[in-house]
């Protein structure tokens, strides 16, 4: 049986065989997953390492808080993926509310019958 170890706060050059050599002293590993940046591709400091469940825990005993050239190791069990919403852009929703824009709703923050300045009043009720 296999478990997934989270690394973290790694430096940035850090290599996958850095990562290798470091933790094949606990046990087997058996994939690693060098997280990087979606645009730029650079490493993000952090990293999961597949291993065997005994080498994990040891791992994690050893390794977390641990100094690991200049920089103190954030070591654990990898938590499950939580669910996300799809796409780019935050889950702040979309279109142009509020903005008056094409596709959106008109700029009106307070909801009522005003647009701009003039009131929805019939012609020639005497109102401006």
């Amino acid at each position: 049986m296999s478990k997934k170890v989270f690394v973290g706060n790694l430096p940035f050059n850090t290599s996958e065989s850095d990562i290798r050599s470091l933790l094949e002293e606990y046990g087997e590993v058996t994939d690693i997953a060098m997280i990087r940046d979606r645009d730029t591709k650079r490493f993000r400091g952090f990293c999961f390492v597949e291993m065997d469940d005994s080498g994990a825990e040891e791992a994690i005993k050893s390794l977390n808080e641990q100094e690991y050239n200049g920089r103190t190791l954030k070591v654990n069990e990898a938590k499950p993926r939580e669910e996300r919403p799809g796409g780019r852009g935050g889950g702040r929703g979309g279109g142009n509310f509020g903005r008056g824009k094409p596709g959106g709703k008109p700029n009106n923050p307070r909801g009522d019958a005003i647009s701009g300045n003039r009131r929805n009043f019939p012609s020639g009720s005497g109102h401006r």
